[in-house]
């Protein structure tokens, strides 16, 4: 079965149908003002609309409020909401209720301990992404997008439910994420810019050709 890509941090239309046209079975949009990939309710509901039929959309929020989620699903409608803040197995529960919507939830990851972590999600979050913690020397760390990988060897071999992997992955390396961890999906942001939020429409082909030929 082919991996199922992700690329996230989409804010134009150019580069949401290089996406698209490359294969992508995900977009993401990003509600996170630090961030260089933040967008406007407005963009993300015009760029939801043009993907809608041919790619899942998915909402990245940090810690968000009651008040941004029901703004989002209201004028967004995304197919999934990605929490990729500190919230508790609580509030991933409350945000799926809010919302109607399934949550994918987002772990850091440095060690095995924050591996296991991951298992108290387990019944609220229907998918789980570990993406690579930031270094504690990284100055202006992002949630995500930040470059940075984990040592993929602490998801091999292991027995899990489906899950996401992120961090660090590039056309490079991305094969050898997928051959190391067994992953079913493929989250790239940072990965697929030329320069911080300006995603490069060659290296979005060049990722999703390079993921979906692992397997």
């Amino acid at each position: 079965m082919a991996v199922e890509v992700k690329i996230c941090g989409l804010s134009t239309p150019e580069t949401l149908d290089a996406a698209l046209d490359a294969g992508a079975d995900l977009v993401g949009f990003v509600f996170f003002p630090k961030s260089p990939r933040n967008v406007s309710l407005q963009q993300a509901a015009t760029l939801a609309v043009r993907a809608r039929g041919r790619a899942k959309t998915v909402t990245l929020v940090v810690d968000a409020d009651d008040a941004l989620l029901s703004a989002i699903t209201r004028e967004v409608d995304p197919d999934l909401i990605q929490a990729h803040g500190s919230e508790t197995p609580e509030r991933i529960a409350e945000i799926a209720r809010l919302t109607g919507k399934p949550v994918i939830k987002a772990i850091r990851v440095k060690d095995d301990a924050d591996i296991a972590a991951a298992a108290q999600f387990s019944t609220v979050a229907s998918l789980i992404l570990y993406d690579a913690k930031a270094p504690e020397t990284l100055g202006n760390a992002l949630p995500g997008g930040n470059g940075h990988a984990f040592d993929w060897g602490l998801l091999e071999g292991g027995k899990r439910p489906a899950f996401m992997l992120a961090g660090g992955l590039t056309p490079e390396n991305v094969a050898e994420a997928i051959r190391v961890t067994g992953a079913p999906v493929v989250d790239v942001s940072s990965g697929v810019e030329s320069a911080p939020g300006v995603k490069d429409i060659g290296l979005i082909r060049k990722f999703i050709e390079a993921a979906k030929a692992a397997r």
